[in-house]
């Protein structure tokens, strides 16, 4: 049985990268007994306290070390439901799910012998329940009348059936089956436009899509209709859409992926020598797409027909094709001996339009369907050879075989680890005030200020999801890349006020300009973002290695949080800026070796990979350059991104804190100038990347798992293709793109905290018990971030722990626009800056909540209406006078 490595996850909600939101359910991950955190309770070391960091950190790498030896092999897991009460079993049954029960009736066999001792076809109408997998079935009722080989679908909480056959006609009827406890319940629905039997089906949301078949028993012509049910409006009927542009079909196989309805195989029909039907099996296959119509898609290896149908869907961006009939045995005899129908498991990925085989199946049933229960694919019955059914119900549970990761690639990066603790001890002598810990005491050289930005910025969520969005789409969010427009607007007019002004907060600006309430709003809502996007930062990557390798998840996010907590709380900032430096080669080397790696792996390295990549449009060929706001477009990305950078780097205190650790103004440019200047070329290696991987995954289509999530790409290859030892550095990477962004904003809360509340709640409190509250809130804060991570690993709650980051994450252009405001109306007041603020959010969050837009929309929204709305209020509520010399862009007067 073939080995399937799963991996769940995935993150849409990543800075300045989004495109859209996703509804992704995470399977949930359990810890084996060698897996588990240690027993023992970790030596602790005060928050205050510089000294032995080693033993903490020795501690944490000893969990790692648990996973080290445990190497999953788990694969696609079959096993046996109740067999259906009919001993024979029956061909083309109709089934479903219906409050919670699985639903098997109709269906048609041979039971008075088999057909070649002319034993007569015969079709029934009883229907079977199944409450639970291990009860027993249960007689539940009848169908209307004898019927089979038609299209079922569960929907509304119970079973559509279209059409299908009994003993003497076709039909065209359509009715809901639902069980409700004791009894069951038809109801009628639109009939189709004519009779139909042997075609395939599938929903999309309230869609419901029918695809070839026949009209009548003995027809020599497979049909070409393609029809579709809105079931949110089913007084409007049947309606008939653009046929697919290949030849009509009956025992096709329908499929459902990533939102559009694919056609596979099946059956044309043409008339013989003597009229009767002459059957052509088929290898061909299309997509349809609302709005866009058919494509075709890459054939089949071989024809197929009968496949239960419709396919699963597996993964985010494949479907499997189960067993079929492929024409091989047409005219065996005798066929009492007929060997059965193909056992291979065929997968499609999407994304690669490529094919790949798994092993055989343990048994192969054609002409029945596929139903998905209780997270599992049921195959109800079906015919395992001409004229033979089977009683058995399979259950399918798509496995994970997860790759194991190796000693020598463990001791790398724990060798990784243990540095960056290292770099922590090492800058913990030299923070003796807050303006160390917070401000480095103005000793970072503007280079290492410049890659500490850069490292910030890119976060292991951003390392995991471009090559994603490039693998799966192209280069489209390239355009995002919009630093250099926006680093002159930091450099001339952020830069000064914040030196100038030499605040240890971004935040502090707004007090000066309008008053303590904005200051702390501004704050606050810093603060809140980034507590909570501790805990995704540390949840995605480790969620992602530990469902493509041995790495266990709850060790995984102890390790990054623990260690990461150490030398924060040990070093402050000076230690999360070397460390940053240091992280920030690791990761693009990390990346850069393996660009080079799969390029030298493809056929025709960079050539023909640059020929591949560009006939199938994974650059720029995508870009739609309209003005819908709702979808990314060019317009949309290019301009938005404007406005969407702004708000890191002009109101995000992890950002702006390092303008504020170097020398001088003039040396915090040159940083700000080099992070702009190796954004464009690191992301560029990160787009590079993404496309590499489509290359070589559609050439090595075997190697690739269907059951992975589109943002698991790069850590599916780090771990199945890389060197040992080569996939420990990359991983390395990963773990650094995690750490820099964890530390940075560790360090950024205690700085707000402190500066903008703590003391203003104790103005008494010297300098160096303000270190120690901040040494203890980055402790709290770690810790928390790390709890939280742990709890939505163990709970499953990432869909709405991400929900609530992508809220808080609207607010960006509310808080930019008060930068703004402030920095360029002389007329706006603290009353009026506070109004369009709330009038700002508001309005973002009617939009999205009302009339969703494209990510990239939302911060102009909110920056123009706090903008416009804070100067309009100003006007209409006068304040008093401030003094607003060196708080404007009109000031005459310099602050020295």
């Amino acid at each position: 049985m073939s080995t399937i490595r799963a991996t769940l996850g995935g993150n849409p909600e990543f800075r300045a990268l989004t495109q859209r939101e996703e509804a992704v359910l995470i399977s949930r991950i359990a810890a084996s007994p060698h897996s588990r955190a240690p027993k023992q309770p970790l030596p602790r070391t005060a928050p205050g306290s510089t000294q032995q960091p080693w033993s903490f950190a020795a501690a944490l790498t000893a969990g790692l070390l648990l996973v080290a030896g445990e190497v999953a092999a788990d694969s696609a897991e079959w096993t046996s439901l109740p067999p259906l009460p009919d001993p024979l079993g029956v061909a083309g049954p109709f089934a479903g799910v219906s409050h919670g029960a699985l639903l098997v009736g109709g269906g048609a066999n041979f039971p008075d012998g088999p057909p070649w001792d002319g034993g007569r076809k015969v079709w029934h109408d009883t229907v079977y329940v199944l409450p639970a997998a291990d009860g027993a079935w249960q007689t539940a009722g009848t169908l209307p009348r004898p019927l089979a080989y038609g299209v079922c679908l569960t929907v509304d909480d119970g079973v559509l059936c279209v059409g299908g056959s009994d003993a003497t006609e076709h039909h065209a009827e359509v009715f809901h089956l639902h069980w409700e406890g004791d009894r069951l319940k038809t109801e009628s629905l639109p009939p189709l436009p004519h009779p139909l039997a042997n075609a395939c089906g599938a929903r999309i949301g309230p869609v419901v899509y029918v695809a070839g078949g026949i009209a009548q028993p003995q027809s020599t012509r497979a049909l070409q209709n393609f029809w579709s049910l809105d079931l949110s409006a089913p007084e409007t009927g049947w309606q008939e859409l653009e046929p697919w542009p290949g030849p009509g079909r009956m025992l096709a196989t329908a499929a459902v992926q990533d939102g559009a309805f694919f056609l596979v195989g099946g059956v044309a029909l043409s008339a013989g020598t003597e009229g009767t039907p002459v059957r052509e099996y088929l290898r061909d296959g299309y997509r349809h797409r609302v709005g866009k119509g058919w494509e075709r898609v890459a054939d089949l290896p071989h024809p197929l027909a009968g496949t239960p149908s419709p396919a699963p869907a597996v993964g985010q961006s494949a479907f499997w094709m189960l067993g079929g009939d492929d024409g091989s045995k047409v005219g065996f005899e005798p066929l009492s001996n007929h060997p059965g129908f193909s056992k291979q498991i065929l997968a499609y990925h999407l994304i690669t339009d490529t094919w790949s085989e798994a092993d055989p199946l343990p048994a192969a049933p054609v002409t029945t369907t596929v139903v998905d229960w209780n997270g599992a694919f049921i195959i109800p019955s079906g015919e395992v050879r001409p004229g033979v059914r089977s009683p058995e119900c399979r259950k399918l549970v798509p496995g994970s075989g997860r790759a194991a990761f190796g000693a020598v690639n463990h001791t790398v990066v724990i060798l990784y680890l243990l540095g960056m603790v290292g770099i922590g001890a090492a800058c913990a002598r030299r923070n003796r005030s807050t303006d160390d810990f917070f401000r480095g005491g103005g000793r970072i050289p503007w280079w290492a200020a410049g890659l500490s930005i850069f490292a910030t910025m890119l976060s292991s969520i951003t390392f995991m999801a471009i090559p994603a969005v490039a693998y799966a789409g192209g280069w489209n969010l390239f355009l995002a890349n919009s630093y250099i427009l926006t680093t002159p607007l930091v450099v001339f007019v952020f830069l000064p006020f914040y030196r100038r002004l030499n605040v240890t907060t971004a935040y502090e600006y707004l007090e000066l300009r309008f008053n303590r309430a904005t200051r702390m709003l501004g704050s606050l809502l810093f603060m809140i973002f980034q507590c909570g996007r501790i805990a995704i930062v540390l949840y995605l990557p480790a969620l992602a290695l530990a469902t493509v390798s041995d790495f266990n998840i709850h060790t995984s996010i102890l390790i990054l949080g623990g260690l990461c907590l150490v030398y924060t709380v040990l070093g402050g900032i000076e230690a999360v800026i070397w460390t940053d430096v240091a992280q920030t080669f690791i990761l693009l080397g990390g990346a850069l070796f393996s660009l080079v790696y799969i390029l030298l792996h493809v056929d025709g390295g960079l050539t023909g990979a640059w020929q591949s990549a560009s006939q199938h449009g994974k650059f720029f060929a995508g870009v739609n350059w309209n003005w819908d706001l709702t979808v990314a477009s060019g317009w949309v990305i290019v301009l938005g991104s404007l406005f969407h950078n702004l708000f890191p780097y002009t109101a995000s205190q992890d950002v702006v804190q390092r303008y504020l650790t170097t020398r001088d103004e003039r040396t915090a440019a040159r940083g700000i100038w080099l992070n702009a200047l190796i954004s464009v070329p690191a992301q560029a290696v990160f787009f590079a990347l993404g496309t590499a991987l489509f290359v070589f995954y559609r050439q090595h289509p075997a190697q690739l798992d269907s059951n992975l999530q589109n943002d698991a790409i790069f850590p599916f290859f780090i771990v199945s293709q890389l060197p040992v030892g080569l996939a420990g550095l990359v991983v390395a990477g990963l773990f650094a793109a995690s750490q820099s962004t964890l530390s940075s904003s560790l360090n950024s809360i205690a700085t707000a905290w402190v500066t903008d509340f703590h003391r203003h709640l104790r103005p008494g409190l010297d300098d160096r018990a303000c270190l120690r509250v901040a040494r203890w809130v980055t402790l709290i804060v770690g810790l928390t971030g790390t709890a939280v991570a742990m709890t939505i690993a163990l709970l499953d709650l990432r869909s709405v722990y991400s929900t609530f980051l992508a809220l808080i994450g609207l607010l960006g252009g509310t808080l930019s626009g008060l930068f703004l405001l402030g920095i360029f109306c002389r007329r706006a007041n603290g009353r009026g800056a506070l109004l369009g603020a709330l009038l700002s959010a508001a309005v973002v969050f009617a939009v999205r909540f009302l009339h969703p837009l494209n990510v990239y929309a939302y911060a102009p929204i909110g920056l123009i209406t706090g903008v416009a709305g804070g100067w309009l209020f100003s006007l209409a509520l006068p304040g008093r006078q401030r003094n607003l010399d060196g708080l404007t862009l009109h000031s005459s007067i310099r602050i020295p």
